[in-house]
C-alpha cells in the first residue's frame, strides 16, 4: 500500500479499536479496485470525541465508521443524520455530502444480509435479544423490517430496556418501521419455549473475557430454538456459540454483519460496488 498526498482518508472511531478487522477488510477492498484510499483505526476516548470530529473535518477525511462507545454520542457533532439513523438513535457510518457530515446506519442492513446468509429467518417468529445498547437498537430495527412476530428483550438493567423500547416505539413510526410486540424480561426470567432465534448484542464473551456467557450456563436453551447469532467476532467462537453447538443448535458469529455493514459503508463512500468476496477473505485471513 502506497500512501501519498492524494490518498483519500477514512477511518474507524472507537475506544478501543485495536481488535477491529475493519481496516484489513476495507484496505483489501480499496486495493482490489485500484482506489487511492486508506482506512485507518482512530482510537478516541469518549471525552475527546468532539475534538476528533473537528479533526476529521480539518484533515479532509471523507468519512468514517463509528463503533462503541460513540454510536449515539457522535450524533450532536454531525450536520445531518439519515432518517433510519435518527429512528434508531445510533450512527455507525459517517460520510461527507457537499461538505456536510452525514450520519448513516449500515448496521441494520448488515444484520439483515448476515441473517439471510445463515439460512435462518425471523419472519413470523419469536426472537430473543440479549442487551439494550447501541447494537440492540440496530437489531431491533432489522427485526422490525424482517417482520418478526414478537421479541423478548433481556438486559441486566430492566429499566434501561424498558426506556429503550419506549423510545423506539416513538421514533420508529416516522421512519416507516413497526416495532413488533416486545416483552422486556429480567435476567433471571427465562423466555418461553418456542422462540426461533437468540441474538446476543452485548459484549459479554468478547476477548479477553472469552469464558463469559450472556446466557446463564445452567439454563437450557428454549425448546425449538433454531439458531443463535452472537454479534461478537473476536473470538470467532464465543462461549455462547459453543454452548449452542453442544446443544445441537446452529450458531453464527458477528463476522457476517461486520462484512455487510462494511460493504454498504464502502459504497456510500466510494460510489462503487464493494468487492464482497475480497472483503470476506480479508476478514477470514487470521482466523
Amino acid at each position: 500500500m502506497r500512501i501519498r498526498g492524494t490518498t483519500r482518508l477514512v477511518g474507524l472511531l472507537g475506544w478501543p479499536v485495536a481488535h477491529s478487522r475493519s481496516p484489513q477488510m476495507h484496505n483489501a477492498a480499496f486495493a482490489a479496485l485500484g482506489l487511492d484510499w486508506v482506512y485507518v483505526p482512530l482510537p478516541v476516548a469518549p471525552p475527546d470525541l468532539e475534538a476528533a470530529i473537528r479533526g476529521l473535518r480539518a484533515m479532509g477525511f471523507l468519512g468514517a465508521n463509528v463503533t462503541v462507545p460513540h454510536k449515539t454520542a457522535v450524533i450532536p457533532y454531525l450536520d445531518e443524520i439519515s432518517p433510519l439513523a435518527r429512528a434508531i438513535g445510533a450512527v455507525n457510518t459517517l460520510r461527507v455530502v457537499e461538505g456536510r457530515w452525514v450520519g448513516e446506519n449500515t448496521d441494520v442492513e448488515g444484520f439483515r444480509q448476515a441473517l439471510a446468509e445463515t439460512g435462518l429467518s425471523a419472519r413470523g417468529q419469536a426472537v430473543v435479544v440479549l442487551g439494550a445498547g447501541g447494537a440492540a437498537r440496530s437489531v431491533l430495527a432489522a427485526l422490525a423490517m424482517e417482520e418478526a412476530r414478537e421479541i423478548f428483550l433481556i438486559n441486566r438493567s430492566y429499566e434501561r430496556a424498558v426506556r429503550l423500547i419506549a423510545e423506539l416505539s416513538e421514533t420508529f413510526p416516522p421512519a416507516g418501521l413497526r416495532l413488533p410486540p416486545v416483552h422486556v424480561l429480567r435476567p433471571e426470567e427465562p423466555p418461553p419455549e418456542g422462540v426461533a432465534l437468540l441474538i446476543n448484542t452485548t459484549p459479554v464473551g468478547m476477548a479477553p473475557e472469552i469464558e463469559a456467557s450472556p446466557w446463564p450456563l445452567e439454563r437450557p436453551f428454549p425448546w425449538g430454538l433454531q439458531g443463535v447469532i452472537d454479534l461478537i467476532y473476536e473470538p470467532p467462537q464465543t462461549r455462547l456459540m459453543a454452548l449452542a453447538e453442544e446443544a445441537g443448535i446452529p450458531a453464527f458469529n458477528g463476522l457476517g454483519m461486520l462484512l455487510h455493514q462494511g460493504a454498504r459503508a464502502f459504497t456510500l463512500w466510494t460510489g462503487q460496488e464493494a468487492p464482497l468476496e475480497v472483503m470476506r477473505a480479508a476478514l477470514l485471513e487470521d482466523i
